[in-house]
């Protein structure tokens, strides 16, 4: 099956097991895989077309936006909006939800997407990836709403990424189990590579920007001087292992165990929540670790029981080897008072 097994036949195999399936939630994956291979084949050719740099428009991040960037927002929002499955749209680049309106069919589900996560990196040849988050409808009308798309992410149907390194990989869970399909360029197939993906209990290495540590709060600050020293079970520091792309750091831990972090810092008082997004970012890749094993904090609550108050919300994000996550909550319970308490006394 390994090798042979094309990501169409295994979305369509767990189908057979919700009995009245139409197929329209198998071809929204379709749809999105299809993306992935169109934005793939631009960004193998980097550097060889016009694809790279900047556009000279600013996002509603407040961020410069990549050529590369738009270009796989276009994509992903053409493929997307007009395909009858979905009701409503978001993307870290548009300052707005897409609601889908007449002439054409609004469907049952709400995506979320990080079109090119890292992107910032590509002039670089450094990988980036595609991260997309899917929801079930559940606002009253016809059409969708834009509560369709503030939903807590244990209320996902499905989550994932799409990679774009040595080779394009997409990952995927719709809550049974994680699987990984590289895309062969041979045949123009995503072909199962990596089945029912398991990260580690515990990891060795830890993924974080440490030119921000004077700006973190003394728990976070407490816990990477630990992993400095000995990692309890082999006698050895941790490794530090840090790329800059969310995916990318997060798919090596994925495979091989560690920790990913991004806390809030004091350094830019626009952002003090952290600085990644709930909907784009942490929230779908909470769902996958949770379903391969790992887990996903904030610090203090689960990443994925936390209720979204707006579509471009940032947070805190911890992830990855579900032990190594829970030390590192220890330590800001230790460490860190209540955001609660702390604001009280101010």
């Amino acid at each position: 099956m390994k090798g042979t097994w094309t990501i169409e036949r295994h979305i369509m195999l767990q189908e057979k097991a919700h009995p009245g399936a139409k197929g329209e939630f198998t071809q929204l994956l379709m749809d999105i895989a299809l993306a992935g291979k169109i934005i793939s084949r631009e960004v193998n050719k980097a550097g060889l077309v016009e694809i790279l740099g900047l556009t000279g428009e600013t996002n509603i991040q407040g961020e410069q936006v990549q050529k590369l960037d738009d270009f796989a927002n276009r994509t992903l929002i053409s493929i997307l909006d007009r395909s009858g499955r979905i009701c409503m749209l978001a993307t870290e680049e548009n300052a707005e939800a897409i609601k889908i309106l007449p002439p054409y069919d609004s469907g049952n589900y709400a995506v979320s997407l990080d079109p090119l996560d890292g992107s910032s990196n590509i002039d670089v040849n450094v990988s980036v990836g595609t991260i997309f988050s899917i929801h079930r409808k559940i606002s009253k009308g016809q059409r969708g709403d834009e509560e369709d798309l503030l939903q807590p992410g244990k209320n996902q149907l499905a989550a994932g990424y799409i990679i774009y390194g040595s080779s394009t990989m997409m990952v995927y869970t719709t809550g049974n189990g994680v699987h990984g399909f590289t895309l062969d360029p041979s045949v123009g197939e995503f072909l199962l590579s990596h089945p029912d993906i398991r990260m580690p209990s515990h990891g060795n290495t830890y993924s974080v920007n440490e030119g921000n540590y004077p700006f973190w709060s003394k728990g976070i600050k407490e816990y990477i001087n630990y992993l400095k020293k000995a990692d309890k079970l082999s006698g050895r520091p941790y490794s530090l292992r840090y790329i800059g792309s969310l995916v990318s750091d997060f798919h090596r831990n994925l495979l091989h165990g560690g920790i990913f972090l991004y806390p809030a810092d004091s350094k830019d008082p626009k952002r003090p929540h952290g600085k990644l997004r709930l909907l784009y970012e942490a929230a779908p890749m909470a769902f996958i670790a949770e379903h391969a094993g790992g887990a996903a904090s904030d610090g203090r609550r689960r990443i994925l029981d936390i209720e979204p108050q707006e579509l471009h919300q940032r947070t805190p994000l911890i992830i990855g080897s579900q032990e190594d996550v829970k030390e590192c909550e220890k330590f800001i319970a230790e460490y860190d008072e209540e955001p609660e308490l702390a604001n009280k006394k101010k």
